[in-house]
């Protein structure tokens, strides 16, 4: 399994990325509604210039997302060697079983000792503050995705509307320059056939009419259907960039759905961990305290988060996790196999592969 780096250090780096891509993705949205066909520059050099920051975006933000997924991936980890620590202090270990063998006081003390030494709780605590963070990072930037996903999509409408229109008006002015150029040509052919000179002056003024209205709705299509070229050539880049985003808004909505099912997790360790050595700490945890994980610390609360209902909706989300990103949903070792606490006693741990899966 890949270990993850530092949490604190790589939320740090994200957040920072996180602002840089905030910045370029106002400019490609502002891009998009800027659109015009009254450019100043040749389509070919704005073309370039848009398509190599576009493109850089796209690339970005995709490293981000990777980025967000690292962390989630990263507190699964750590909750898992929680768990595993947890489960330690479910038995004896050998030095304490000798000491008993001379006083079980001793070694009730020992083991005591060993259990409130270890920085558990705080260490659960840490990880819902990191949970809360990280928690805040994605729900912000699924809200700003949504809202310049709205804008981009309704810009790009227009554009690709509009071209539909230049597309339509190419067809009639085609159409025309047809008639035109027949009508040029019937006339054409009457000239010297029928009536007399003064006549065939004035058919032959009629044909360089119709012929150069021909010409002038011909310089007119040309322009329209540079223009509906040049369009069509943006609308690929511009579509793009909105696909991307919708996709980013469904990234975000994967990794939020896993962090909080995960929280889920980290809660019902901790509510475990406080009936057993440590009374009175479930006060440590309120949803004015960590707001942006609210959701499952109200659950937690009421008493209602049950591992047997875990179960079901950890395993969905990890497959959904694990299709997203891959690179970020490897197999653990059987030793990181931890499920969660079993709050009946009977043994620390119970039969839930999903939840290191």
């Amino acid at each position: 399994m890949r270990k993850p780096p530092p949490f604190d250090g790589q939320y740090e780096v994200a957040g920072r990325l996180a602002e840089s891509i905030a910045a370029e993705g106002a400019y490609c949205v502002a891009a998009i509604g800027a659109f015009s066909g009254d450019e100043t520059r040749s389509a070919d050099e704005i073309f370039i210039e848009q398509n190599v920051r576009f493109q850089a975006h796209i690339a970005d933000a995709a490293g981000l997302d990777a980025q967000l997924a690292e962390l989630v991936f990263a507190l699964d980890r750590l909750t898992a060697e929680v768990s595993a620590d947890l489960d330690s202090f479910r038995g004896l270990t050998l030095r304490e079983k000798m000491a008993g063998w001379l006083s079980r006081q001793r070694m009730w003390r020992m083991y005591t000792s060993r259990v409130r030494e270890a920085p558990v709780i705080e260490r659960l605590l840490d990880l819902l503050a990191k949970s809360d963070a990280l928690a805040r990072l994605i729900a912000g930037q699924r809200a700003l995705l949504t809202e310049r996903h709205k804008a981009a999509e309704l810009s790009l409408v227009d554009i690709v509307e509009q071209r539909r229109r230049l597309v339509v008006s190419i067809d009639i002015a085609r159409l025309k320059m047809k008639e035109l150029n027949a009508k040029a040509l019937t006339t054409q052919g009457r000239i010297g056939v029928y009536g007399n000179r003064a006549h065939w002056e004035q058919m032959e003024a009629e044909r360089r009419a119709l012929k150069a209205e021909a010409e002038r709705i011909s310089a007119g299509e040309h322009e329209m259907r540079d223009d509906s070229q040049r369009r069509e050539r943006f609308i690929g880049l511009f579509q793009a960039f909105v696909d991307s985003l919708n996709g980013r808004i469904a990234a975000c909505n994967v990794l939020l759905r896993k962090l909080m099912i995960d929280v889920e997790e980290r809660l019902i360790i901790y509510q475990a961990q406080v009936d057993t050595d440590r009374p009175g700490m479930k006060m440590r945890i309120k949803p004015e305290l960590f707001p942006d994980i609210a959701a499952p610390i109200r659950l937690f609360e009421k008493g209602m988060l049950v591992a047997q209902d875990l179960e079901r909706r950890k395993s969905r989300a990890d497959l959904e996790f694990a299709r997203r990103f891959p690179t970020y949903a490897e197999p653990p070792p059987a030793t990181l196999g931890a499920p969660l606490i079993d709050t009946a006693r009977r043994s620390f741990r119970f039969n839930l592969p999903f939840l290191r899966s």
